[in-house]
């Protein structure tokens, strides 16, 4: 098995690789568009950056292990069964970084909607180091693992919950972004808004799908901003989301704003469909904070915390649903 350090160098090098122009790695990148669609060429590299940038910098990395006290040997690795969801690009990839960091092993179920990247990172790192085979491994069931972390939907975690009850583990759920608007946000701070509210196609946990905004608020300068990713109507399947929304809306004779790439309605949902966006109306920021259900909510944007524009930029201690999955690993002994 590897030691700490020999992780670290492996996943600077894999920064390194992520960010170049090799030609096996432009490839894989292709591939993982055609497999799809909602994975478009932007999305995939946007998705890189922020991977090399926030959670692979080899100091930020030696900082993160340190405040764990992670030995440099561990020396009775568990098997980690991880079941990734596919809904953005390498949306599984702080599990795996978790788990490869720690020590332990992981057996890992890709989504079939997101099983190239990873896979071709994987084997990167056992052609560079023949050992990783001991660290990594794929399979499509989940089996002899003896802990489990699993992302899905509601339903789905109905299903770990009973399947995964004997072992120690983290179940996901359905989680969506919120932002809190003052009225007062500049165009640079809309213009980020677009980001967390666009970037890939508002399939992920982390993008805005509501914004709350104080009464007699203009929504121009913000639909002006979201046409940042006008482009977006370009791809069929999210067009035909586009379409089917709008009909609905029209039909429904509700009030609505568009752009033409995105629609805009009063809605108490903080989920919202592909190519729309909810809005409420609040007096007091409080008010929305004790209307908000945790457990639903995995960013509040326009805050101190979150400001706009960083939602999509999480770092190596902001964890899903706020389980720390470094502690949780950590407890794990033979």
């Amino acid at each position: 098995m590897l030691n700490l350090q020999q992780r670290i160098n492996i996943l600077t090098r894999l920064q390194k690789y992520m960010t170049g122009n090799d030609p096996v790695w432009l490839n894989a990148k292709v591939n993982a568009a055609e497999n799809n669609p909602w994975f478009i060429a932007s999305f995939i590299d946007n998705a890189i950056q922020n991977i090399a940038s926030h959670l692979l910098e080899p100091s930020k990395i030696n900082t993160w292990a340190a405040s764990y006290d992670i030995p440099e040997q561990t020396v009775a690795p568990v098997n980690i069964g991880i079941t990734m969801a596919g809904n953005i690009p390498l949306a599984g990839f702080h599990d795996f970084l978790c788990v490869f960091i720690s020590g332990h092993r992981q057996t890992v179920k890709l989504s079939s909607k997101d099983n190239v990247l990873l896979k071709h990172f994987a084997a990167k790192m056992a052609s560079w180091n023949p050992a990783i085979k001991d660290h990594i491994v794929f399979a499509d069931m989940l089996k002899g693992c003896e802990a489990y972390i699993a992302t899905g939907s509601n339903n789905t975690a109905r299903y770990f919950e009973y399947y995964f009850r004997k072992y120690p583990h983290i179940i996901r759920k359905n989680r969506t972004s919120v932002a809190i608007l003052k009225g007062k946000e500049t165009p640079y701070e809309l213009e980020k808004l677009a980001d967390d509210v666009c970037l890939y196609f508002g399939l992920g946990c982390r993008n805005v799908t509501k914004i709350y905004v104080p009464p007699g608020y203009d929504f121009l300068p913000l639909l002006t901003s979201l046409k940042k990713y006008s482009n977006l109507i370009e791809n069929h399947k999210y067009k035909h989301n586009y379409d089917f929304n709008l009909a609905m809306q029209i039909m429904n004779q509700k009030y609505y704003m568009t752009n033409g790439s995105v629609i805009l309605t009063e809605n108490p949902s903080v989920f919202s469909p592909i190519s729309q966006l909810h809005y409420a109306f609040y007096n007091d920021p409080e008010d929305v904070y004790n209307t908000l259900n945790p457990e639903e909510i995995q960013c509040i944007c326009g805050t101190e915390k979150i400001p706009l524009g960083a939602a999509q930029s999480p770092g190596l201690t902001d964890y899903a649903d706020g389980i720390d999955t470094m502690n949780f690993l950590k407890q794990l002994t033979k």
